[in-house]
């Protein structure tokens, strides 16, 4: 007996619901052995992308890094359709900074393929290298770091603030090494200035650059200083958002049936479905998971 269009529509509903639970969520066994899986993909095909650079690897291994480098991209570009099938909003996901990082993990090798013509080998080459771009899909499938990207998400008006403080400062110094220095000594011009600012107050210190002057040593190890005391002020901005945030085990649980995420820290059952948030197995089991 044929079903019907209903009862199709709701299995299809209903197995969507199912992936996008395994893909998009870690909560869940089978979400976090998807993450897992993909994790070790993802190193494994940035290795092969950073081997295959390598000329003598290349000529010995031309063929297995070919196989395993167009079975990843088949990997990925699956992986790419099946997410953009599963989520509640495709455009969003496409969209997103994730999204875009997705896409990039498999399509650089496609669109290789596309270019022909020897005059085209340094595109090719630069295409090439934006596979290693898949190293930033990690960062979606490891829970700790969504603590990272909250904090520095919380406190990024205080970081532009600090972003900006620094870049008037070093325009400052570098503007009066060079009128202390002058170009006799290295100091061309005011943005070559700035850049020999911008390296001492890092603490980098390349010593391509270096002032002449009594005056402008003097300068340059106040700058030095300064240094030591800016690179703490961005930790304490982040370090006072994970604070603020609390710890990770306070985090808001997601509902394993419905997705919903807006809950109270210590939430027992999703406000949403109702579903107890201890019986993950039971809607496993019923989900086929």
């Amino acid at each position: 007996m044929n079903e019907k269009p209903a009862q199709k529509s709701t299995r299809r509903a209903h197995a969507r619901a199912v992936l996008h639970r395994v893909i998009f969520e870690s909560d869940t066994p089978a979400g976090k052995g998807f993450d897992v899986l993909l994790i070790l993909a993802i190193v494994v095909s940035v290795l092969v992308t950073v081997l295959d650079s390598v000329p003598a690897f290349r000529e010995s291994h031309g063929l297995l890094l070919f196989v395993l480098e167009w079975g990843f991209t088949a990997l990925f570009a699956v992986e790419y359709g099946l997410r953009l099938y599963s989520a509640r909003h495709p455009k969003g996901y496409a969209l997103s900074f994730f999204g875009l990082v997705d896409l990039i993990g498999w399509l650089p090798t496609v669109v290789g393929l596309l270019i022909p013509g020897s005059h085209f080998l340094t595109t090719f080459r630069v295409i090439r290298v934006l596979r290693i771009f898949r190293i930033l899909k990690m960062v979606a499938y490891i829970e700790e770091a969504e603590s990272l990207m909250n904090a520095l998400r919380s406190g990024h008006r205080k970081i532009l603030i600090f972003l900006g403080g620094v870049l008037t400062l070093v325009m400052i110094l570098g503007s009066l090494m060079y009128l202390i220095e002058g170009p006799e000594n290295g100091f061309t011009s005011i943005p070559v200035s700035i850049y020999w600012a911008i390296v001492t107050l890092t603490t980098v210190g390349y010593g391509d650059i270096s002032p002449q002057t009594p005056a402008g040593q003097f300068l340059s190890s106040v700058v030095m200083i300064l240094g030591y005391a800016i690179i703490a002020v961005p930790t304490g901005i982040v370090s006072a958002e994970f604070i603020r945030q609390g710890p990770p085990e306070s985090k808001q649980p997601r509902c394993p049936q419905c997705g919903e995420g807006q809950h109270l820290p210590r939430a027992k059952y999703c406000h949403q479905c109702g579903m107890g948030f201890g019986d993950v197995s039971a809607s496993e089991k019923a989900d086929g998971v």
